[in-house]
Order: C-alpha cells, then sequence, then structure tokens
C-alpha cells in the first residue's frame, strides 16, 4: 500500500514530531509512506477567510503533488475536511485522503495498534473532524485500545474550543470565552495528558493551559499512538 504524509502547514512548521510519529505509526502497521517534499497548503486558510481564487492553484498543486498515491493521510481533521469537501467546489478530483484515526480504522481495519501511553488522558475531538469529515468515535476506539492508558472522558466535549484559525484572530473576545469553558472541561477531568487530531486547536488550548501552568501535555493522537514500550512517547519542552 503507498501512503503519502500529507503534513500540512501547521504541524510541518510547529509540531514536526507528529508528523514523524505517523511515519512510525503506519510503517509499523506495514504500510510504505512517502513524504512528498513538494507539498504544500491545501488552501483552506485562503478559503475561510473568503479568499477562494486564490485557493484554487493551491488546491490544483495538491491534486498534481499527491494523485500518484493509493492513499494520502493526514494528521488533521480540517486539513483533510478542506481537501475531501471543499476541493471538488474548487474544480479539483482530489486524491482519497483521510484523517487519521479514520484511516487506521476504516481502512487499515485496526483499533489496536500495539500502543502503549501510561497516562491519564482525555480527549478533544475537533470540530472538523466531528462535523465535516463525521469521525465519530473513532479515535476513542483507538484510545481505549492503548495499554496502561487511562481514558476520561471530556465533559461537553463536542463544543468548539474557539480557535476556528483566524477566528480566533477576527473574534478575540468570543474565542477567548469559548477556550475558558474548554479548558474548564479538561482541568475537570483532573487528565495528564489532552489529545487530539489536529494541533491547530491543542495549540491554542494548550497554549491556555500553559498560561495557567495547569500541568495539563497537550498531545496529538498520533504522538499516543505511536508510543510503545520499546519506544515511549517522551514529552518536549
Amino acid at each position: 500500500m503507498k501512503v503519502a504524509l500529507f503534513a500540512t502547514c501547521l504541524t510541518d512548521t510547529f509540531f514536526p514530531e507528529t508528523a514523524r510519529a505517523v511515519v512510525r505509526l503506519l510503517e509499523r502497521l506495514g504500510c510504505s509512506v512517502e513524504f512528498p517534499l513538494d507539498q504544500t497548503c491545501c488552501g483552506q486558510m485562503h478559503f475561510n477567510t473568503g479568499y477562494r481564487e486564490h485557493s484554487k492553484p493551491l488546491a490544483r498543486k495538491y491534486t498534481d503533488v499527491f494523485g500518484g498515491y493509493d492513499y494520502v493521510v493526514a494528521p488533521s481533521g480540517s486539513c483533510a475536511g478542506m481537501v475531501r469537501e471543499i476541493h471538488p467546489t474548487l474544480g479539483e478530483s482530489p486524491p482519497r485522503t483521510f484523517e487519521l484515526a479514520e484511516f487506521l480504522v476504516d481502512v487499515l481495519g485496526v483499533t489496536d495498534v500495539g500502543a502503549w501511553f501510561p497516562h491519564r488522558v482525555t480527549y478533544h475531538p475537533t470540530c472538523h473532524s466531528l462535523r465535516m469529515l463525521g469521525v465519530g468515535d473513532k479515535p476513542m476506539a483507538l484510545l481505549r485500545s492503548v495499554k496502561g492508558l487511562d481514558l476520561v472522558e471530556l465533559p461537553d466535549s463536542t463544543q468548539c474550543c474557539g480557535f476556528g484559525g483566524t477566528f480566533a484572530v477576527k473574534n478575540a473576545e468570543t474565542s477567548t470565552a469559548m477556550l475558558a469553558d474548554k479548558m474548564r472541561c479538561v482541568l475537570d477531568t483532573g487528565a495528564e495528558v489532552l489529545s487530539a487530531g489536529d494541533n491547530s486547536c491543542l495549540m491554542h488550548i494548550g497554549g491556555g493551559l500553559s498560561r495557567l501552568r495547569a500541568g495539563v501535555r497537550p498531545v496529538h493522537l498520533a504522538e499516543i499512538l505511536a508510543s510503545t514500550e520499546e519506544d515511549p512517547w517522551r514529552a518536549t519542552p
């Protein structure tokens, strides 16, 4: 199975450890993974801000770069959603693109990936993965199969964290209020780790938690699933 990793702009720039975790995980599960060097932005930021025409060349570039692969996997529900749902409206026929959790469950047919993560974890289902892609409880099924992991349900889990890309900039006060509600729910769980399938949301919530010095670490789902007893996850500063 020839799989391409679409790392996404945010992950490639700020959270490269997540991209590396995706590769380790998929290779462990028998996939041949490539990282096309010509990949760039999917155009979501442009499209969501109203620059539809500016997003078209980026959608075309995505099709050109990833068109030769059996599957494309992205550690981001929002970017995968942009490709699957919006690129066709821009005149493109994108290659088969999946968010990580749905690829594991729906394509590879696994929920137990052999992971080990001895921490108390709560999970935030991000808006695009939940509402645009319909990923559902697949991430929770994957987390429940991780050895040593204590999974705690997040209260009001389906409520938005308030990030929304440029929404957090244009509507800062509203975004901050939504973030406060989300952080309160996270802290109520007593979790050591907050996980999600999008680093954008983890950056937003994690930034708020760090300012509170709450002691809760944001960790992408891929990093949890890539962690094993032989190669455990290690917190980075």
